[in-house]
Parts: C-alpha cells; sequence; structure tokens
C-alpha cells in the first residue's frame, strides 16, 4: 500500500487539524500577541506569529524524536502514553463544550497605527507566547507525544503530515484574525465562534475516547 493511500496515515494529518484548530480557538497568550501585533503591522503580522509558534514546535518535536526515536517505538509506551494523552484531550474537549456559549473574540482597542519594523519581532513574540505558556507545554506532553509516538510506528511521512496539519491550522486560523484586525471587521460573529467551538469539542471527544481504549486495552489485555 503506498503511504498516502494507506487511512491511518491520512486520519494522523487530519485529526491533527481538528485538534490544533481546536486548541487554538480557545483564548491564549499566542492569540493575544497575533492580534496585537496584526493591529500594528497589518495582515502579515500573524503568519510571522505562527512561524515563531512553528519554529518553536518543529525543535521540540526534532529534539524528542532524536533522542526517544526508539524508544517511542515499542508497543508498551504507545498505549501508555495514549492514556493520559486521551484524558487531556478529553479534559480539553469538556472545557471548550462548557465554555463555549461565553466565549467571544477579543478586539484589540489600542492603537491602529502601522509600525513597518523588522518582521524579526513578531516571530519573536510568537515563539515567546508559546514557550512561556504552561499550557503549551502541558498539551505536548500529553495529547503532544501520544501523536508523536503514533505517527513515529507509520514512518516520517506520518510525521511530516503530523505536523503540517498542525500548523496549518494555527496558520489558518491566525492569519484570519489577523485579517479581521487589520481590515477593522468583525467577520466572525460570536454566534459562529461558538457553533465552530463546540463542533472541534465534539471531534476532540471521539479522538480521545479512541486514545483511551487503546491505552485501557493494552493495560488490560496486554
Amino acid at each position: 500500500m503506498e503511504p498516502l493511500q494507506d487511512p491511518t496515515v491520512l486520519l494522523i494529518f487530519t485529526t491533527s487539524f481538528v485538534v490544533a484548530l481546536s486548541g487554538a480557538l480557545m483564548p491564549g497568550p499566542l492569540l493575544a500577541v497575533n492580534i496585537m501585533e496584526s493591529s500594528r503591522r497589518g495582515f502579515w503580522a500573524g503568519p510571522l506569529v505562527v512561524m515563531g509558534h512553528g519554529v518553536v514546535e518543529l525543535m521540540l518535536i526534532a529534539a524528542v524524536l532524536g533522542g526517544l526515536a526508539d524508544f517511542l517505538k515499542k508497543d508498551a509506551v504507545v498505549a501508555i502514553v495514549g492514556l493520559p494523552g486521551g484524558l487531556f484531550l478529553l479534559w480539553m474537549a469538556y472545557n471548550m463544550i462548557r465554555t463555549a456559549p461565553q466565549q467571544s473574540l477579543p478586539q484589540y482597542t489600542g492603537t491602529d497605527e502601522r509600525i513597518n519594523t523588522s518582521i524579526v519581532r513578531p516571530i519573536l513574540s510568537g515563539a515567546g507566547a508559546s514557550l512561556s505558556n504552561p499550557y503549551w507545554w502541558i498539551w505536548w506532553a500529553t495529547a503532544g507525544l501520544t501523536y508523536l509516538v503514533w505517527s513515529q510506528e507509520l514512518g516520517t511521512l506520518a510525521i511530516g503530515l503530523f505536523f503540517v496539519g498542525h500548523i496549518l491550522a494555527d496558520l489558518l486560523w491566525y492569519s484570519g484574525i489577523s485579517g479581521i484586525v487589520a481590515t477593522g471587521r468583525k467577520w466572525i460573529t460570536n454566534r459562529v465562534y461558538h457553533i465552530v467551538l463546540l463542533a472541534c469539542g465534539t471531534c476532540l471527544i471521539g479522538l480521545a475516547i479512541y486514545f483511551i481504549i487503546g491505552g485501557l486495552e493494552f493495560l488490560i489485555i496486554g
């Protein structure tokens, strides 16, 4: 079977995109930095912020796989890591669905002055917002590691598709927010935002159950 025809490999890309989008949708440091930089520099600040965020994540993935590649291939690791990863996704889905009706997209109310300076600042801001966010570290220690273990079993292509799906979700969402801020228009209403949050939360539940069942099956059956 050709790698791209393997449904499991394609599933990694699809679910990676959904999980990353779910995380990006929830307000956090990266969203705040994105709004601030976009109000100052316009639309392209969004992709630059995501670039900084992506570089940090790519370095983390390389470090994990470089030092733990053989270890991650063991069946026991796949199961044991999958259990906390699934539980974290389940917690993430619960909070997303529970708080969806109260969420609203933050609007930057400061200066709208465009600052034409080096592109380095938004890149560094994106990297800094990621590294300083405890939630980001928890995600990679649980759900992120689960994905790396899963992808490692299927080879380099699966790892690449995991990262592409993950960063593509961030790029699309934060670039969209940059466009909204830069033009001063609110294309996404809070009602639409709530619906998207609920849909992503529901998808996360299914993925969480998949990981949890896999972990429990190994622990119980062996």
